[in-house]
């Protein structure tokens, strides 16, 4: 008998599109929750995206794995009530439309716990229910800009976008752990919640230590392929023109550094590298130094040496590599078009394999579990 599934019996209800509530619920999905997909007549604007996976779009490939998909008109009335009758039977309802559009329909959060006391509603926005900027549109990318993560990522010469939907991805798992942690309250209570997540919001928590770093007079800059607080922490080229990303996260890492790869103790006393505040201070001396002893020898060799010392390492590697990667694990599921291979969910439950299950038609019905 296959082992039962955390989140078997859970019905939850999605008005979805695009990345950050598709993620959260092809989670709850995996986890055993049945995830009804509501769509419009012309279906998630994220089927229309790319059409590398067998001919369909990567993201929507990736994200709706085991759900079923349903095609709901809000507009109509007979849309509206074939969506209330949804929610009858539903735990939780996910939506990321934009702010009081559901409401204006008559499913606004207050009003829906009136008549369904336990159901458990979340929804995602770009800047929340309120404030100047409630109304605005919202997307991965017009996120990174306006929170100010762009202003930290890329190069010394112009700011740059994280390359994948990394707001996106933050804000759809925020809200799979509100979910969770609604349902864990619930089974105690017999109450549901009202849940609301902004995109903004999620964005702002993950850059509380630059910004700590800005109130505190020190601003942040761009640097690449290296870190603003550890040195040395960034990219060095062997003799053979290949590229190793180190990083040295302590004084004794730094001594057998020296010793072992540098090959040059007096490192260690310098007062101008004896400690990490010294070498981010120095840090233009610092990586100097590094250069020359990598240019000085093969990738071979600076990998034997970088493992005799125990020093974290890694390949600057590109998609090719990661495609053939021997740490990549993989599933497959099952689309309109067929199988498509992608990387596993991260979670690995020992001894409950999980299988995982097909991406649905528009208007399809089940995926399947």
């Amino acid at each position: 008998m296959p082992e039962r599934l955390p989140l078997e019996g859970i019905t939850v209800v999605a008005v979805e599109q695009a990345v950050a509530a598709p993620f959260c619920t092809s989670r709850l999905a995996d986890a055993g929750a049945r995830v009804i997909k509501v769509e419009r007549p012309e279906g998630d604007f994220a089927r229309g995206y790319d059409a590398v996976a067998a001919g369909q779009s990567s993201y929507f490939v990736w994200l709706n794995r085991g759900k079923e998909s349903v095609v709901i008109d809000l507009a109509r009335p007979d849309g509206q009530a074939a969506f209330a009758h949804l929610l009858e039977s539903a735990d939780v309802l996910v939506q990321n439309l934009k702010p009081g559009a559901l409401a204006r329909l008559g499913f606004g959060a207050e009003a829906l716990r009136q008549r369904h006391p336990r159901l458990i509603v979340c929804a995602i926005s770009g800047y929340g229910e309120s404030g100047p900027m409630a109304d605005r549109k919202a997307y991965d990318l017009l996120i990174q800009a306006e929170s100010g993560l762009a202003s930290i990522t890329g190069g010394p010469n112009e700011p740059a976008r994280v390359g994948t939907s990394v707001v996106d991805i933050a804000t759809g798992a925020t809200a799979h752990a509100a979910i969770l942690e609604a349902l864990i309250g619930r089974a105690a209570t017999g109450e549901g919640a009202d849940i609301r997540i902004s995109m903004f919001d999620v964005m702002a928590d993950w850059l509380t230590v630059p910004l700590l770093h800005q109130e505190g007079g020190r601003p942040p800059k761009r640097l690449g392929l290296a870190h603003p607080s550890i040195a040395p922490y960034g990219v060095f080229t062997t003799s053979d023109g290949k590229q190793i990303l180190i990083s040295i996260q302590s004084e004794r890492e730094w001594a057998a550094f020296a010793r072992k790869v540098l090959d040059d103790e007096s490192l260690i006393t310098d007062p101008r590298f004896a400690s990490n505040v010294e070498r981010v201070a120095n840090r233009a001396q610092t990586d100097q130094r590094v250069a020359e002893a990598f240019a000085a020898m093969d990738a071979g060799e600076a990998r034997r040496r970088l493992e005799a010392a125990d020093v974290a390492f890694a390949a600057v590697n590109d998609m090719a590599d990661l495609s053939a990667h021997p740490h990549l694990r993989r599933i497959s599921v099952e689309t309109p078009n067929g199988p498509v291979s992608y990387p596993a969910p991260a979670p690995i439950f020992v001894d409950q394999p999980r299988h995982y299950g097909a991406v649905p038609a528009l208007g399809g019905g089940e995926g399947g579990q």
